[in-house]
């Protein structure tokens, strides 16, 4: 009889994704990506630090990289122009890359560690673009593991002070529950369109306030990010999937963007308590529009 509990746990899994899919066809694709969006699950390991460190990270290559080859569009998007990315820029970044598996991150200050994993989550995501290119979007790169695994972000991917490391690791495990600080989603960037921009400088230690003021201006600013329409308040998901950093209720969120919104988008904000809508393009950040 020892076939029986891995029978039930298979019959279980079978049950919750039937579930699941019926769920799917009730609530809005938004509701249902939030309720997959991933927690912030703190891996403890990482908080290790030296506050008195004064050790720097070089992030010149991937500073040149983004030189090169991301552009500002009239639309306030910025791109990258991945199907013209030259041999050269695409070793430095493999170089780049390797260079950040060697760092003894942990013997670092916090501010050199939160610029070293903003930097390295958007190389990574765009080293895993490349590698895959053409893809209309970054969803379409299922390498994750698991049966119901979407995109790239679950697969480990980097080798950093002996850990294996996804993603969604230095995103949601790393990023997020340490700094605590929402600021970071306007900086890691998934290579959406719908995603706070990747900028076309590297983050850096001595001015990463700075950096992540400017990048949250930008997205609460741009009408991808929040759009009023007399009372009517229209927000991007990310918003919604990971409200609990940004507040505890929806009111609250709108103060955290009232922070950031340019006076008059801030008056607009005032009365509103309420999100109406939020929505979020996953179509690839590409220069072209589309992959080619």
């Amino acid at each position: 009889m020892s076939f029986i509990r891995p029978l039930f746990r298979l019959i279980s899994h079978y049950l919750v994704a039937v579930a699941l899919l019926v769920h799917a066809a009730i609530v809005s694709a938004g509701a249902l990506e939030q309720l997959f969006a991933p927690s912030a699950d703190l891996w403890d390991v990482w908080q290790a630090h030296r506050a008195d460190s004064a050790q720097r990270i070089d992030h010149g290559r991937w500073d040149r990289f983004l030189a090169n080859n991301v552009q500002r569009g009239e639309d306030g998007i910025n791109r990258i122009g991945y199907e013209s990315v030259s041999q050269a820029d695409r070793h430095a970044l493999q170089i780049y890359l390797s260079a950040m598996q060697a760092v003894p991150v942990s013997d670092h200050n916090r501010d050199e560690q939160l610029a070293y994993w903003i930097n390295l989550y958007n190389a990574l995501t765009v080293d895993v673009v490349l590698r895959h290119y053409p893809v209309e979007s970054i969803r379409d790169i299922d390498i994750s593991p698991g049966l119901f695994a979407d995109g790239p972000w679950g697969k480990t991917l980097l080798t950093i002070e002996g850990r294996e490391v996804s993603l969604n690791d230095i995103e949601h495990r790393i990023l997020r529950p340490i700094w605590k600080d929402a600021r970071v989603h306007y900086a890691v960037n998934c290579a959406s369109l719908g995603c706070p921009n990747l900028q076309q400088r590297a983050y850096s230690a001595n001015d990463i306030n700075m950096q992540l003021d400017s990048a949250a201006r930008d997205y609460v600013n741009h009408p991808r990010g929040v759009r009023v329409e007399g009372q009517e308040l229209y927000v991007s998901s990310i918003y919604s999937w990971f409200q609990v950093d940004f507040g505890q209720t929806e009111a609250e969120v709108i103060r955290h963007l009232q922070i950031h919104a340019a006076p008059e988008l801030a008056k607009q904000l005032e009365d509103i308590k309420f999100f109406t809508d939020d929505h979020y393009d996953w179509s690839l950040n590409s220069l072209t529009g589309h992959a080619q």
